[in-house]
């Protein structure tokens, strides 16, 4: 009885682990930082390269090495490209251009370093999030703001691409 016992916990134990690995995560995470003494907006993401690589190809019919060995300043600026037409920031009602600054890897996910300068004052932000949906529905990114004394989250889906913050 105690074989079989260990036998059952061990198969349940094997197939919870197989279950866990057959599902694919798709999650983006952005963090938006109001500096004032900088008058600048600080923005991080980071998102599974591969699934980028996989978009980017499906996009622009090109096929990109985004954090390998061989990838190419055109890959950066189709990511670049990407971004800019799939995350977009409205400042006190203003679309501001965001500032590429750089970018890194770390494990298999690409982290981009982004700013927009002289913001004076926040009295509202309006987020557009759609990276990766377009590659997968299942597609969520979460993005973080903190500033003014405040910390908000708002999780994009392929249903809620658009958040309003009001200061």
């Amino acid at each position: 009885m105690k074989k079989i016992t260990i036998y059952v916990l061990i198969t349940f134990f094997l197939l919870t682990l197989t279950a866990f690995s057959a599902h694919k995560f798709y999650m983006g995470i952005y963090q938006i930082n109001y500096a004032p003494e900088k008058k600048m907006l600080e923005i991080t993401t980071r998102i599974f390269v591969d699934d980028l690589n996989k978009l980017l190809e499906k996009k622009y019919k090109k096929i990109t090495h985004l954090g390998t060995a061989k990838e190419t300043p055109g890959d950066i600026v189709l990511m670049q490209k990407y971004l800019s037409e799939k995350f977009r920031l409205k400042v006190n009602g203003e679309f501001e251009p965001m500032n590429y600054l750089s970018k890194e890897i770390e494990s298999d996910v690409i982290i981009c370093y982004l700013n927009i300068r002289d913001i004076k004052k926040v009295k509202s932000l309006e987020t557009y999030n759609a990276v990766l949906i377009d590659l997968d529905v299942e597609q969520q990114n979460i993005t973080h703001f903190t500033g003014l004394g405040d910390k908000q989250s708002y999780l994009f889906t392929e249903s809620a691409t658009n958040y309003v913050l009001k200061f």
